[in-house]
């Protein structure tokens, strides 16, 4: 469970006529307050700051209209074959307007290799399935990253060469499952739009990854 710069998990609202303060609580473990009273000598906190309602600079300009209200992006992530919770062999992201598979490099190839397991074969055609069942019409987008090891150039090489050998399965199995007429986006970035930090190997791991993104015909 794609990235030209990546889209990542936003979520916006139109505002009010006027402003409100918003306080969030959340609980806390059992364990040490992380809030403790104060103690002699600290300074005294002050009183929460007044809004008045009637204020002019909370109203809108005469003739001004708010925008209406727009939800930009919701994400929900499903792990499949976690190793641990950060360390996911396969990862399915949905938002309101695409789906995107990524797949870990080690789950689909051995090392430094664009030869696909036979695990990995069938991975890929369970989200041709997915892809048939929603009938999808938009491009779809199969790219390879890797992590920075090595040469910029190498990873490039073998980033397209990972994504091409995943594309030839995806499209194989959507023209069996009688539906072919598709355009697919096949591109490796080599080291570029990492998802976590290249410093230690469990990061590495996760930027190694062909992701298969697509965006599902809108709900009547």
């Amino acid at each position: 469970m794609t990235r030209t710069p990546h889209p990542r998990r936003t979520v916006a609202a139109a505002g009010a006529s006027a402003a409100a303060a918003l306080i969030l609580v959340c609980a806390t473990p059992a364990g040490a307050d992380p809030n403790p009273p104060p103690t002699a000598g600290d300074p005294t906190p002050s009183a929460p700051v007044q809004i008045d309602p009637n204020s002019p600079d909370l109203k809108l300009p005469e003739g001004a209209t708010l925008a209406p209200p727009k939800v930009l992006d919701i994400v929900s992530v499903t792990d499949q074959g976690s190793v641990s919770a950060s360390q996911p062999e396969e990862r399915q992201e949905t938002s309101n307007t695409t789906v995107t598979y990524a797949l870990q490099a080690e789950v689909l190839f051995t090392k430094d290799s664009a030869k696909l397991s036979a695990t990995a074969t069938s991975r890929i055609q369970a989200i041709a399935g997915d892809i048939n069942a929603q009938h999808v019409t938009s491009p779809i987008r199969v790219f390879g990253f890797t992590d920075n090891l090595g040469s910029s150039e190498h990873g490039d090489v073998l980033s397209k060469q990972r994504a091409t050998a995943v594309y030839n399965v995806l499209a194989a199995q959507l023209a069996t499952l009688g539906d072919p007429a598709h355009t697919f986006q096949v591109r490796g970035y080599g080291e570029q739009y990492p998802i976590a930090d290249n410093s230690s190997e469990s990061g590495r791991r996760e930027n190694r990854r062909v992701e298969i993104t697509f965006t599902p015909p809108a709900s009547s």
